[in-house]
């Protein structure tokens, strides 16, 4: 999708309703954590950020990036997932938090970024974390920079091909002994990405398709 058409879809569809739960279910694993859902928190969750930013390629196309965690011990290890994390004391919002964990992961310089809004808090039950996720554009391709203790590496991906049918998968996850999951997913240069990730990613392709 050309850059410039795609951001004026998604301006469009962010001035209506955020999709909200409904894109959330559809790419969430089942059977569903509604402790997800609710509108009670855990007194004592921690509050983050993501940014999904918008630039476009040499041939105008809109691109955004993705990062591989990489293998460690601990719930997301390396998954796919968008540049963000948890908000520190010093971060005025979470606009900022996911522009400053942008910068530190993967290079973005914040003052090149333009916010176009924000969509629905997405709560992760297992890092107790409410995530924001922020949607920003860049005029111009970022010098992307790897932050080798936090990013495996960068998946730089196309609206075009997030939003093509055969790349809409599901299949089962084995997470332990007894326990598997039903989960869509979308499938990203050979990797899976699901979770918190694909659920922001299927409100996102919700949000574009209300911007048509």
């Amino acid at each position: 999708m050309e850059f410039h058409n795609a951001i004026t879809i998604l301006k469009n569809g962010l001035q209506k309703p955020l999709p909200g739960v409904d894109a959330h279910l559809a790419m969430s694993p089942t059977p569903f954590d509604m402790r997800r859902f609710s509108l009670e928190r855990p007194k004592n969750h921690r509050k983050g950020a993501v940014l999904l930013m918008l630039y476009p390629d040499e041939q105008g196309q809109a691109f955004f990036p993705l990062i591989k965690r990489p293998e460690y011990d601990g719930v997301h290890s390396g998954q796919i997932a968008l540049p963000g994390g948890k908000m520190e004391p010093s971060d005025p919002d979470l606009i900022f938090t996911a522009l400053r964990e942008a910068s530190e992961e993967v290079g973005v310089n914040p003052d090149e970024v333009e916010i176009l809004g924000q969509m629905t808090d997405l709560f992760i039950t297992p890092s107790n974390f409410l995530v924001t996720p922020v949607i920003g554009l860049a005029h111009s391709k970022p010098d992307f920079i790897p932050e080798e203790n936090e990013v495996d590496r960068i998946i730089l991906t196309t609206i075009s091909h997030l939003s093509r049918p055969e790349f809409k998968k599901r299949k089962f996850l084995e997470l332990g002994e007894n326990f598997r999951l039903d989960t869509p997913y979308f499938e990203i240069e050979q990797e899976v990405v699901w979770g918190a990730t694909a659920m922001i990613l299927g409100e996102f392709l919700q949000i574009m398709e209300n911007g048509k």
